[in-house]
């Protein structure tokens, strides 16, 4: 028997199970944007890290949020230069896609993270602001070159690629990291470079793959404590699965870097967090980040706590007694937050602040020489010869896409 659409919007408003109904009086025709009851309580007055306050009024996205948390909008002569040349080659920054608070003073430290295989994911998260959808196996198979040699023109020091998950591949997109994390390394052998990838379904045998490219760094985040995994990540992630794919990166070459990121005030606890963290040091994490989770849309997961700044540097002291290398620990801190500066400090000068600082410029100088010596001859410099060239490269790759079982 078909379902009829209810006349009273309050009563259609159960899409999601267990989720409470909305107040639709607030987005009448003329209806005040002011409306007292719109504000998420969980944003005002308390912020504390314990149980979180009433949730179960609707958060929303603009509700005042603590002092700790606004920053200034990016700027300055580095950001405004990465960002152009950024939308001249067609580079994918999970900066911008996933709306990172910390987007300007990065870019302004030369540190910048790009997107691999498109930037249409094939799992969705309820707190991540990049698109889900099915790519239906289209791969730019000149990716690698593409993007290895538009980053090594760029004045970066330290550079992240990540990747949306490809799980409509047959490697997950292995295969195609590998190749643009070793191309890299032959263009600028003075660049740093992170992988932050997806969990390749649990396969190892994929991840050797990426670890065999030799990253300085191998990154996969955990996101969340075990409680929460099955109602804020993907169904096809798991607690374990994370655990499992860290692990095994330190088992197969125990001299690479590993590193992982905890969201916090998306409705854990504290002792929680701890229980995580221990977690991810007994599988040899190296470095670990924990920041404040901000709720992109509305349509993501609420806000259940705003964590303080005294807190964030409990779980930073925790770390240190747990033996993780670096323990990045803040409000805005995120999994690729200063990605040089800890890298730096954790590894290269671990024990001289100092010498760590002026490293840091050092190699950023370093990056702008050897950047500026790269023969830029074959890279696309029009958006019109950018889009020749995608045309011709995307493809449905069928000897790369899953098939249906």
């Amino acid at each position: 028997m078909p379902v009829r659409a209810s006349p009273n919007p309050a009563r259609s408003s159960r899409g999601v199970h267990g989720a409470s109904p909305v107040d639709w009086s607030a987005f009448r025709l003329g209806a005040s944007s002011r409306k007292k009851d719109r504000i998420d309580p969980a944003s005002g007055g308390r912020y504390v890290t314990g149980v979180a306050s009433d949730p179960s009024r609707p958060a929303s996205r603009f509700a005042p949020k603590p002092p700790w948390l606004k920053v200034r909008a990016p700027g300055g002569e580095t950001y405004t230069n990465l960002k152009q040349t950024f939308r001249a080659l067609d580079l994918h920054t999970v900066c911008e896609e996933a709306r990172c608070p910390n987007v300007g003073e990065c870019w302004g430290e030369g540190t910048a993270t790009v997107m691999l295989l498109g930037d249409v994911c094939t799992r969705g998260c309820r707190f991540c602001a990049v698109t889900s959808g099915d790519p239906r196996g289209a791969v730019d198979v000149r990716e690698p070159e593409h993007v290895a040699r538009a980053i090594a023109r760029l004045g970066l020091q330290y550079v992240v690629m990540t990747m949306v998950d490809r799980d409509d591949l047959l490697d997950g997109g292995a295969a195609h990291v590998a190749k643009t994390v070793t191309r890299l390394r032959e263009l600028r052998p003075d660049i740093l470079i992170e992988t932050l990838l997806g969990d390749f379904g649990g396969h190892h045998d994929y991840v050797d793959l990426t670890v065999q490219a030799q990253p300085h760094v191998w990154a996969h985040n955990i996101e969340v404590v075990r409680r929460l995994q099955r109602t804020i990540r993907d169904v096809r992630c798991s607690y374990e699965k994370s655990l499992g794919v860290l692990k095994h990166v330190k088992d197969v070459d125990p001299e690479r870097i590993t590193k992982t990121s905890i969201m916090v005030g998306i409705g854990e606890e504290d002792d929680e967090v701890l229980e995580t963290m221990a977690d991810l040091r007994a599988a040899g994490v190296d470095l670990l980040t924990i920041g404040q989770y901000l709720r992109p849309t509305p349509k993501h997961a609420e806000v259940h706590r705003f964590v303080t700044p005294e807190a964030f540097a409990r779980f930073a002291e925790e770390g240190k007694k747990l033996g993780f290398a670096y323990v990045a620990s803040a409000p805005l801190v995120r999994s690729s937050y200063k990605a040089a500066e800890v890298f730096v400090r954790s590894v290269l000068r671990p024990d001289d602040p100092a010498a760590a600082g002026k490293l840091l410029e050092e190699r950023l100088a370093e990056a702008r020489r050897a950047a500026a010596a790269i023969d830029g001859s074959d890279v696309p410099k029009t958006t019109s010869e950018l889009a020749a060239r995608a045309t011709a490269a995307l493809l449905p790759a069928t000897s790369l896409v899953r098939k249906p079982s």
